[in-house]
């Protein structure tokens, strides 16, 4: 009899971490979810609008990863194969720069290292595009494109700073314990649930409730994925045998404009997007998209969702829960 794959997601009632549930568990993984205990009933309860898809797949854990003790004891209760690890401050607006990002480096160390004492086979973590040097960025290859963590020369974030040194951990822990490691650069992704802060979502919701949306001039080149795309697209990292770095997102390169034109187009209400009304901050590179050559090749992935369907799906989403329909947050 084959042993069963036992998979802890941290993260998993995040934004994309819940999205990788449903493939993990298609995929044949005993899936279990690492929630901060305000997340737990969210989870079970199912997260969608009254009416929706049903719960998530999965047994689920209220624990707090920040915590060593508690950590070392879901290790043991749960015993996992396999780890995908999201968990980390994502608060829009202050994680660059928050004293967060140095505890969640700390405590990831210990999960790796708990979970390889436990019995783990293979990890794969959540990184970001910011590890890569925007200053020379353009087209990012995992093999090729320097790493800086900065918004601009000379100016590195903890952020960053922290997740290009848990990578580097991940790997030499790898090598030296014979762990089977990999690590996912998310690029840009939005869907469902994604903070109203960030862009796309902030958007629509402006525009459903009939404001304006003061946006830069948009000419930056960028590539958006559907979060439900991202979370498969780890869970079928998890499932490969592929080591290193690995590109998550899309192939299509798209300026801000067009995409906001596209949103504003399906609203109706064009003359809201207010193009130009907000500077473009200097960190902001022209250019800045992946190359998923080893996310397609080696992995095996491609998108299910194209941008207009995606689109379409997250204002769906956000017109429901505007017009008051019962949303359990994530």
């Amino acid at each position: 009899m084959t042993a069963p794959r036992r998979v802890l997601v941290t993260g998993a009632g995040g934004f994309i971490g819940r999205s990788s549930l449903a493939p993990l568990s298609g995929a044949g993984f005993e899936v279990h979810g690492v929630l901060s205990p305000g997340r737990l009933r969210d989870a079970r309860a199912g997260g969608r609008v009254t009416g929706g898809a049903p719960r998530l797949p999965g047994e689920f854990h209220r624990v707090d990863l920040l915590d060593a003790r508690e950590i070392d004891s879901l290790i043991g209760l749960v015993r996992p194969t396999h780890l995908l690890h999201f968990a980390w401050i994502a608060t829009p607006g202050e994680y660059w720069r928050s004293p967060e990002n140095y505890r969640w480096l700390a405590a990831s160390t210990h999960l790796l290292d708990a979970f390889r004492a436990g019995g783990g086979v293979r990890a794969v973590m959540a990184g970001s595009c910011a590890e890569y040097d925007w200053s020379r960025a353009g087209v990012c290859n995992e093999r090729t494109t320097p790493l800086a963590g900065g918004l601009s020369p000379g100016d590195a974030t903890p952020y960053a700073e922290c997740k290009i040194a848990l990578s580097r951990v991940l790997e030499e822990f790898g090598r030296a314990q014979g762990l089977s490691t990999a690590w996912g650069r998310i690029f840009f992704q939005f869907g469902p649930r994604e903070d109203p802060r960030r862009l796309v979502s902030s958007v629509i919701v402006d525009l459903l409730s009939g404001r304006e949306a003061a946006c830069t001039p948009g000419t930056q080149v960028r590539s958006f994925l559907h979060v439900d795309d991202v979370g498969a697209a780890f869970a079928a990292l998890l499932g490969a045998e592929v080591e290193g770095a690995v590109n998550v997102g899309s192939g299509e390169r798209i300026t801000i404009a067009e995409v906001l034109g596209r949103i504003a187009e399906r609203i109706g209400r064009r003359d809201l997007i207010k193009l130009g009304a907000r500077p473009m901050p200097a960190s902001e590179p022209p250019l800045l998209v992946p190359d998923i050559g080893r996310l397609r090749a080696e992995v095996g992935f491609e998108p299910r969702w194209t941008l207009d369907a995606g689109l379409d799906d997250t204002i769906r989403w956000w017109r429901a829960a505007l017009e008051g329909a019962t949303i359990h947050e994530q």
